[in-house]
C-alpha cells in the first residue's frame, strides 16, 4: 500500500508517527495504522507539524467519494502515561547497541555493516562483567577475537568511547532511519544538552 507524501510517494511501512501523551511526554514510534486508529477514534488531543501523510481509504457507496485522512508527524493522544512509563530504559539488543555506536568498532574505529559487528563485553562475563549498556560496545570480529577474554587494558586495546546507557529519546532517534524533519527537531530538543551535539 502506498501513501501520499508532499512531493513524493513512499512505502507506507517505512514512515512512523511520533506518539506523545496529552501532556507532551514522548511515548514511542507508532505505525500509520495505529495513528489512523487514534484519528478515527477521536483520540487525538493535539498534533505538531504540517500533515505529512495522506492515507486514502474506501469509497462512499452513496456519494462515490473516496475518504482521505491527513496524518501529522507528531500526534498527542488523549490521556496521560503513568509516571513509571516516562523515559523507560531501552532494551539492550545488538541492533540498538550498533546504532548507539554508529556501526563503528570501538577498538579500531572502522565502520562496519551490522553483520560484521559483535557485542563485546568490556569487562568479560568470565571476569564478572555484566551484560549491561555500560559494559558493552560494538566490536568487529577481528578486534573481538584479538581482545579475547581480557579487559581493554590487558589487551592493550583502548576504547574509543565510554559505553553509556542511551536515554529513551536517544533510543528513538537511533531506532528509526526515516525520521522526518519535524520529528527530529522535536526529539533533539528533548535531549540532555550534552548529548544534542552528539546526535546532530
Amino acid at each position: 500500500m502506498l501513501m501520499e507524501v508532499p512531493g513524493r510517494v513512499v512505502d507506507l511501512h517505512s514512515t512512523r508517527v511520533l506518539s506523545l501523551d496529552a501532556a507532551g511526554r514522548i511515548l514511542d514510534w507508532i505505525s500509520w495504522q495505529e495513528a489512523v486508529c487514534l484519528y478515527v477514534r477521536d483520540a487525538v488531543a493535539w498534533t505538531l507539524g504540517d500533515p505529512c501523510i495522506t492515507v486514502h481509504g474506501g469509497h462512499n457507496r452513496l456519494s462515490g467519494l473516496q475518504s482521505m485522512l491527513s496524518l501529522h508527524p507528531i500526534v498527542a493522544s488523549t490521556g496521560h502515561c503513568r509516571d513509571h512509563a516516562i523515559d523507560p530504559s531501552p532494551a539492550l539488543t545488538n541492533t540498538a547497541l550498533f546504532a548507539r555506536d554508529r556501526y563503528l568498532c570501538m577498538y579500531c574505529g572502522e565502520r562496519f555493516c551490522r553483520g560484521e559487528l559483535t557485542r563485546d563485553h568490556v569487562l568479560p562475563i568470565s571476569k564478572h562483567g555484566k551484560d549491561t549498556w555500560e559494559n558493552v560496545v560494538s566490536a568487529c570480529l577481528a578486534c573481538n577475537l584479538r581482545k579475547s577474554n581480557r579487559t581493554p587494558q590487558q589487551a592493550n586495546m583502548p576504547l574509543l568511547a565510554v559505553p553509556y546507557r542511551p536515554s529513551w529519546v536517544e533510543h528513538l532517534i537511533l531506532s528509526n532511519r526515516n525520521i522526518l524533519a519535524d520529528q527530529m527537531e522535536f526529539l533533539v530538543n528533548h535531549l540532555p544538552r550534552d548529548r544534542r551535539e552528539h546526535m546532530a
